[in-house]
């Protein structure tokens, strides 16, 4: 049963110097392992930052619908979540309690970009055995 989507688009321009920003001020949104990611080959560096901020912000549109009386700021979501990579395909790691029972969810995770926009959908889902 699906219980919440989101999708966000976003400029990847606005990501163009965030190579050049402190890994303080990146680990206030990104994990560790995406900000080594995004920085591996600075002339994807925007493109990369980009998709996995438009991430958050689908995740955070979908579990807006998922739980509806449960305000996680998105901030605090940003710090316990990670894009990762398996086989090319991304997918979301919860790093830390985000305050929601996750028994049974599965979370759909698409990414996607042009040479000038980034896009996340995502899909959550119960399992149903």
């Amino acid at each position: 049963m699906i219980l919440g989507i989101g999708v966000d688009t976003i400029e990847i321009e606005r990501f163009a110097l965030w190579h050049t920003y402190s890994q303080k001020k990146l680990s206030r949104i990104f994990s560790p392992q995406e900000i080594e990611y995004c920085l591996q080959q600075l002339h994807k560096s925007a493109e990369r930052f980009a998709a996995r901020f438009a991430a958050r912000e689908a995740l955070f549109k979908a579990l807006s619908y998922t739980q509806p009386n449960h305000s996680l700021p998105f901030l605090t979501l940003c710090s316990r979540i990670s894009i990762a990579k398996m086989n090319s395909r991304p997918y979301i790691v919860i790093n830390n309690d985000i305050g929601i029972d996750l028994s049974g969810i599965v979370f759909h995770l698409s990414l996607s970009h042009s040479c000038t926009h980034a896009t996340a959908f995502i899909v959550i889902e119960r399992q149903i055995f």
